[in-house]
């Protein structure tokens, strides 16, 4: 089945007419169509007077309905425009806006979530992919968990682009091996506007939203828009509720003709019960029922009280474009992003013979009167407070200078980062009730119970040469680059008795980064192009560089790396693009990775909270084709299809408890043969309505193959029409059906284990297993929204 609706996927095909939308990483050809003047440019370019609504003009033009982006650039990007977006749900986010795309492997955890996505992209797990936001950095800058929710509201999105296999030479990432996710907000209108929009639907879910427009300000050149939004809906599984408050704002300039500078700034506060992720025993046992409890008793960590998020981030960046004539140009971005908790989880501490850090405790503190203590128990029921921040601040120059065939671009890049984390402990009482003014548990006279007091810190420098030369009127580019990176990071993870190379570590990391990339464009309609290019990951978190402690052993729960190495992949593409009664991208491709790093993460025996252990899986090499193609609107329906196929096979036996596992010629975890999607929209101007249907293959969970999660299809749909306007009002109604079939099902993995059965070792060693953690995928939604623009 999945054979033939992967080959159903590559050769669906349809007919229309029109050009294509404009997005992110487009590089226009130099034929006749260009010489359009500079007032009719500028006009295309502007957001619409009602920027909220589906556009009668934008959808005559956009193919598949949004969901396919004419791109020039010699190498694989695919992207959403906001006529797809807009259709989608107002709790939509990027992560679940991109499953559609080819390569990706993503769902939605439910009808509205703050927390961090699974995500995969050619096999290339979520700390490997590079995100940005209008070119700031937006992910934190250490663990690369991605907290896209935090970052903008979908009725602000105009675009989001996935390039699979390669990252920008300019872009602002060090994580990406190599895919990269950027997403852009809308601009201020030019004229004002007031747009208001009211979203409800299943699980107490709502969403209200407002957004101001100022228009031009006088003559003045500049234009500003600021929103804010308030989302609240409870845990569609287990006790619980989010809560997520967002602002987005924005101001342009315009200097001149070709120059100009903008501010972004975003705020973002929210509160949410903790996900809970099951093995495949768990998941088997209570299915989608599987979530935190709401009656407590003594010893239960899984009660609601004990286990949430309280999250926030702020952002702000300011982007300048200047023009000086002769070819000569400069982008220049400052920016600041900031990312903060806490976290809290329940924990079961040992009343007696614990540990602080790496020093022995006799007994807790005066235990005989802390609440919650029972003679009877040997350990006390906790929630722990795990409160850290991340602040990632930087600048990112680059110089343009085009003289005649060629093109020439040089970049810079600063970048500071620090974190720090924490964690305290307090008790809880027979009610489940804890209180952090009453002091955390302490030992020894005083010393705070703490297994992860980490501070982080990381300066980077980054450099990049880039020429493009174009022949026969730009038919053909050659463009050849390098980057350079130099970084410098330093833990400290200040416990009792954890000293010396345990107690403090600094690295230093030099990464090449070269690229090539040819394209020969026959006309308009039909492109070729080739690429050779590279990434590289830089080990995350503090598990690559010290260890956290046990508070029940003292010993190290995780281990640094042994061999400090950043993961380095070599991707060659070959691909063919054609725009004309349709759009279509073909692509071929091959990658080999080396220091290969994955993330092992397992609950701590007793409590919801986890650890991660950072494996260095050695050598990984895939191969594959991708493919999308998409029809211009035809009597107001547009289709689009998608579908990947990819092997990936392992190239070392890993280093594992002192032995190695046979994990040579294993598939890759997280990446699945087949992929695809099909989709079908319709929009006549007042009716619209869009369809998808997507469907993952079977993924392993484990570096040996011994456990995987099945196969799964999935299927939404979005209805909606534009009402009459009513005065000066130009209301609009959606409806959102998001898992139509209410299939119940495992998404990805949350944890990668090494092997989940008892293996043997390549020297004989009996290598006990463990259990890889699963996230559970949407349930059936509906979401309705109301929405006016005055």
């Amino acid at each position: 089945m999945k054979k033939f609706f992967f080959v159903g996927v590559l050769c669906v095909s349809f007919q229309g007419g029109n050009v294509a939308a404009k997005a992110q990483f487009v590089s226009k050809p130099n034929d006749k169509s260009s010489n359009a003047s500079v007032k009719q440019k500028r006009a295309n370019e502007q957001p619409n007077k009602k920027g909220e609504n589906i556009d009668v003009k934008e959808h005559r033009k956009v193919a598949g309905g949004g969901m396919m982006v004419k791109h020039t650039t010699p190498r694989t990007v695919s992207s959403l425009s906001h006529s797809y977006i807009g259709m989608q749900s107002p709790t939509s986010t990027i992560e679940s806006l991109i499953s559609t795309l080819p390569g990706v492997v993503s769902a939605s955890e439910g009808p509205l979530t703050t927390s961090f996505s699974t995500l995969h992209i050619r096999g290339m797990e979520q700390a490997e992919i590079g995100v940005t936001l209008e070119g700031m950095p937006a992910a934190n800058p250490f663990t690369y968990s991605t907290y896209t929710p935090s970052l903008v509201d979908s009725q602000n999105m105009e675009t989001v682009n996935v390039m699979q296999g390669a990252v920008d030479i300019n872009s602002p990432t060090y994580n990406a091996t190599g895919a990269e996710i950027s997403a852009t907000i809308r601009r201020p209108s030019e004229r004002r506007n007031i747009h208001v929009a009211a979203s409800g639907g299943s699980y107490g879910t709502n969403k209200d939203f407002i957004r101001y427009d100022t228009g031009e300000i006088g003559h003045s050149g500049v234009r500003a828009f600021a929103s804010g939004s308030y989302s609240r809906g409870d845990l569609w599984r287990g006790a619980g509720d989010i809560k997520r408050w967002h602002v987005d704002a924005a101001l342009t300039k315009s200097w001149s003709r070709n120059s100009n500078t903008e501010a972004i700034f975003g705020f973002t506060k929210a509160a949410q019960g903790e996900w809970l992720y099951p093995s495949l025993a768990n998941w088997k046992k209570y299915g989608v029922n599987y979530g935190l409890s709401d009656q407590y008793y003594n010893g239960n960590t899984h009660y609601v009280g004990l286990n949430g998020k309280d999250t926030g981030s702020i952002y702000g960046t300011l982007k300048n474009h200047f023009s000086f004539g002769h070819g000569l140009s400069l982008d220049a971005q400052a920016y600041s992003v900031q990312f903060h908790g806490p976290y809290y989880y329940g924990e079961s501490i040992p009343v007696k013979n614990g540990y602080v850090g790496a020093q022995k405790y006799k007994a807790l503190d005066n235990y005989q009167s802390l609440p919650g203590y029972d003679p009877a128990n040997s350990e006390l029921t906790a929630t722990e407070v795990s409160d850290w921040y991340t602040l990632s601040s930087g600048l990112n120059l680059v110089g343009h200078w085009k003289y005649k065939f060629n093109t020439l671009n040089f970049s810079y890049w600063y970048s500071y980062a620090q974190e720090a984390a924490t964690q305290k402990f307090y008790p809880v009482n027979g009610r489940g009730q804890w209180n952090s003014r009453g002091g955390p548990l302490t030992a020894n006279g005083g010393i705070p119970l703490n297994q992860d007091n980490e501070n982080g810190l990381q300066q980077l420098s980054s450099f990049a040469v880039d020429d493009k030369m174009s022949f026969f009127h730009d038919r053909l580019t050659i463009d050849g680059g390098i980057r350079m990176a130099m970084a410098n990071r330093q833990y400290t993870q200040d416990l009792p008795n954890v000293v010396g190379a345990n107690y403090k570590s600094v690295k230093n990391v030099f990464v090449p980064a070269p690229q090539v990339l040819i394209s020969y464009r026959f006309n308009p309609e039909h492109q070729i192009y080739i690429n050779g290019t590279t990434g590289y990951h830089l080990p995350s978190a503090l598990s690559s560089q010290l260890a956290s402690y046990s508070y029940t052993t003292g010993k190290a729960q995780s281990l640094p790396l042994a061999d400090y190495k950043p993961e380095y992949m070599i991707t060659e593409e070959i691909g063919y693009r054609y725009s004309g009664l349709l759009m279509a991208n073909v692509a071929g491709f091959h990658y080999n990775v080396t220091n290969h790093q994955v993330s092992a993460v397992s609950y701590v025996p007793g409590s919801t909270s986890t650890i991660s252990q950072l494996i260095n899986a050695g050598g990984l090499e895939a191969y594959g084709v991708q493919a999308e193609i998409a029809t211009r609107p035809w009597h107001h329906f547009s289709a689009y299809a998608s579908g990947q196929y990819m092997h990936t096979k392992n190239g070392n036996n890993i280093a594992y408890s002192g032995d190695y596992l046979p994990t040579k010629g294993k598939q890759e975890v997280g990446a699945p043969e087949f992929s695809g999607s099909l989709g079908l929209t319709y929009n006549d101007g007042k009716w619209f309505g869009n369809f998808t249907l997507q469907y993952t293959d079977s993924q392993y969970s484990t570096l040996m193959n011994d456990q995987r999660i099945p196969s799964y299809f999935t299927a939404n749909l979005a209805v909606g029409r534009n009402l009459p306007k009513i005065g000066g009002v130009v209301p609009k109604l959606k409806l959102n059906l998001v898992n139509l079939g209410d299939t119940h099902y495992l998404s990805s993995m949350y944890g990668y284990t090494a092997a989940a059965t008892t293996q043997k070792g390549v020297f004989g060693t009996t290598i006990k297993g463990s259990q890889p953690t699963y996230v559970i995928g949407s349930p059936f939604v509906v979401m309705g929204t109301i929405s006016a623009d005055f």
